[in-house]
C-alpha cells in the first residue's frame, strides 16, 4: 500500500473529485481545507486499509477498485461504487474500528484526516464547516440504515416463506398412507389334485 499527500493549487480541484458526493458537501474554501488534509492511497489486492480494533482518525472515499468490509475475517459487504465513503462512524464516535477494510482488488482511495482537520481548523472557529461534514456523515449513515432495514425485511420474508414451505412439506409427509407389511413368510397355496378316471 502506497500513500501520497494530495497536492493541488488553491481553488483548483479536479472535476472528478468535485463531483464526489462527500466533497460536494463543501464550498470552495472548505473543500481546499479538506483536500489539504487528504492523501491518496494506492492499494493492491489484500492490503489492509483499516484494521479492526485500531484507532484511526480518517474518513475514506473509494475512487476506484473495490474493498471488502470484514469482521472476524468474514466479508460482510463489498464496496465497489466510486465515491462511496467508509470508516466514518469511528471518526464521529472517536472509537476503535469495529471492522477491517481490505482491498478486494487494486484500488485507489482518498483518505481525509479529520484529526488533522480539527488541529488545522478548530470546530469553534468554523462551525459551518463541521456542520457540513457531520450532515454528510448523517446522510450516509441514514442511507445505510435504510438499506439494512430493507435487507432485514427481505430476509424476514424469506425466512417466513421457508418456514411455511417446511410446515407444508411436513404435513404432506404425514398424510401419505403407509402400507402394512405382512408378518412372517407367506405360505404357498396348495391345490387339491384329483385323479381323473
Amino acid at each position: 500500500m502506497k500513500e501520497f499527500a494530495f497536492i493541488h493549487e488553491h481553488g483548483q480541484v479536479p472535476p472528478s473529485l468535485r463531483s464526489l458526493p462527500f466533497l460536494g458537501s463543501f464550498n470552495d474554501d472548505q473543500l481546499d481545507d479538506v483536500l489539504n488534509s487528504s492523501s491518496y492511497i494506492n492499494c493492491e489486492e489484500g492490503d489492509v486499509i483499516i484494521e479492526e480494533g485500531t484507532f484511526d482518525s480518517r474518513i475514506y472515499i473509494l475512487l476506484s477498485g473495490a474493498v471488502n468490509v470484514c469482521k472476524d475475517n468474514k466479508v460482510l459487504v463489498t464496496i465497489e461504487r466510486s465515491g462511496e465513503v467508509f470508516g466514518e462512524i469511528a471518526v464521529v464516535n472517536e472509537d476503535r474500528r469495529s471492522a477491517s477494510v481490505v482491498a478486494a482488488k487494486r484500488s485507489v482511495c482518498l483518505a481525509v484526516d479529520q484529526k488533522f482537520l480539527q488541529d488545522f481548523k478548530p470546530r469553534d472557529e468554523d462551525p459551518a464547516f463541521y456542520a457540513a461534514l457531520y450532515e454528510f456523515i448523517a446522510r450516509v449513515t441514514a442511507a445505510r440504515l435504510q438499506s439494512t432495514s430493507r435487507r432485514l425485511t427481505e430476509v424476514e420474508l424469506e425466512l417466513r416463506a421457508l418456514k411455511e414451505q417446511m410446515a407444508n412439506s411436513s404435513v404432506a409427509t404425514r398424510a401419505i398412507p403407509t402400507v402394512a407389511k405382512p408378518k412372517g413368510k407367506a405360505k404357498p397355496s396348495r391345490k387339491k389334485l384329483t385323479a381323473s378316471a
